[in-house]
């Protein structure tokens, strides 16, 4: 063997024990005890688990006359510094753009400048979804190795409405795709903002109280709804609020097939920080909620009513932020591709998460649902993407120092956190060692993804 990882504690959604992991080129090729390998790498004392899987990032997106920060080159170290190893970003194909195109365009802005491997989700805007030759292209799509599709409730030349969203279900679905759906009632928090707006409400708090959970709850209903009228699977992105989570619960319970995921942010900050100074930073969609709506979500993850803790990593830079004349034009998104793992470490352990369920819900579950079939476990015969994770190291999250995401300022500024990386494998190859960056931003490739397969 070319590496044996030795006399760690190996976690898998399965259970815990103690174990030699060894690795021959980019493999994972042997879990056993007394393994011997060309180069060793001592775990003693931490935790071996897979490469984390972050399937929902924004990488140098364009938004209006905003791009958010991280390029993939800087995304993607800042990933591989927090323990994740496969991202999954999207496409969005201009009006008219055919979808395969739209594809080789973002492709070719991310190969070659990426630090971990990486698929893409399909997005399907609402000049696509209403044109019957454009949907027929859906299952090109999928043979190219890009089996999720991204459909919108929300935003103006995003969002459907419900024929489109029918139709673009019908075709996903019966294509072998999995439609991941933003589920916000857009025309509502449309009109909610205008009223606030021409009241002089124009405050970033006032941002939170135009998208009311309520409304939140209303669009995953109508999806969850619409997937069940055309047999398709569905998986409702950043779930935030309880009345959300009712609805995803309760179609799971008459058998529908719904996947769902929340974010850091949902669990662990409150709408109020949008009251303080630089509250203007913290503007995302949907918004801040309270623990009113957290404490659900996290008893959520650790029970399996929802499966994923992504993270919608879509960073700006402070200056971006600032500076508005009121809260409908500052671009929404917060950074956390780096910390989402020990954050759900940190606080996950005291809120109900086991080990095993942690490492279901960052490394496992995304894996299987996004039809990653070598992600996400330590067995032979998947990749050697591994982390050795340090349940003692103490740190205290700091952008530009040590965050290594390019946004000058995080969400969880001066939070500190037990439970660090210390390094990280992917296929085989050490790209952080003792928590330092040691790869290349070419090491990534294109991973594509299986047609969706029903997770149990």
């Amino acid at each position: 063997m070319d590496l044996v990882i030795r006399s760690g504690d190996v976690i898998t959604a399965g259970g815990i024990f103690r174990a030699d992991v060894g690795v021959r080129g980019e493999q994972i090729v042997a879990v056993g005890n007394n393994l011997r390998g060309a180069a060793e790498i001592d775990a003693a004392g931490c935790y071996v688990i897979p490469g984390a899987v972050d399937p929902h990032v924004h990488l140098q997106m364009p938004l209006g006359a905003y791009t958010s920060a991280d390029s993939f080159a800087t995304g993607t170290v800042a990933a591989a510094c927090g323990g994740t190893t496969t991202i999954i970003d999207f496409v969005e194909p201009g009006a008219g753009q055919p979808l395969l195109d739209a594809l080789a365009a973002r492709r070719a802005e991310a190969d070659g400048a990426v630090a971990v491997d990486y698929g893409l989700h399909m997005t399907i805007p609402a000049w696509h979804a209403q044109r019957a030759r454009v949907l027929s292209q859906v299952p090109d799509v999928l043979t190219a190795g890009c089996s999720s599709f991204k459909m919108y409730l929300a935003y103006d030349g995003l969002m459907l409405d419900d024929v489109s969203l029918y139709m673009a279900m019908a075709a996903v679905g019966k294509a072998g795709g999995l439609p991941i759906v933003h589920c916000e009632n857009g025309a509502l928090c449309d009109l909610m903002r205008k009223v606030s707006v021409a009241s002089g409400r124009v405050a970033p708090v006032d941002h939170a109280f135009t998208r009311p959970p309520r409304q939140e709850a209303e669009a995953t209903s109508r999806a969850i709804d619409m997937a069940a009228l055309t047999g398709s699977p569905i998986y409702i992105v950043h779930v935030s609020c309880a009345a959300s989570l009712e609805r995803v619960k309760a179609a799971r319970a008459r058998g529908d097939v719904v996947y769902g995921e929340t974010c850091p942010q949902y669990l662990l900050l409150d709408w109020r920080r949008l009251k303080e100074a630089h509250g203007e930073r913290l503007i995302c969609a949907p918004p801040l909620r309270t623990a009113t709506d957290s404490d659900p979500l996290w008893r959520a993850l650790a029970r399996g009513e929802l499966d994923v803790l992504s993270t919608d990593h879509c960073p700006f830079m402070a200056a971006d932020k600032a500076g508005h004349p009121d809260f409908t034009t500052i671009p929404g998104g917060l950074p956390s591709i780096e910390p989402r793992l020990s954050l759900a470490y940190h606080f996950g352990r005291a809120a109900g998460l086991s080990l095993e369920r942690w490492v279901d819900v960052c490394c496992s579950r995304p894996a299987q649902i996004f039809g990653l079939p070598r992600k996400g476990h330590i067995a032979k015969g998947f990749d050697a993407d591994l982390v050795i994770f340090d349940p003692n190291r103490v740190i205290t999250l700091a952008s530009g120092r040590t965050l290594h995401e390019r946004a000058d300022w995080s969400p969880y500024e001066g939070m500190r956190l037990r439970g660090w990386p210390r390094h990280v494998l992917s296929r085989g190859r050490v790209i952080v060692r003792n928590a330092m960056f040691t790869g290349s931003a070419d090491h990534g490739r294109f991973v594509k993804r299986h047609s969706f397969q029903r997770v149990v």
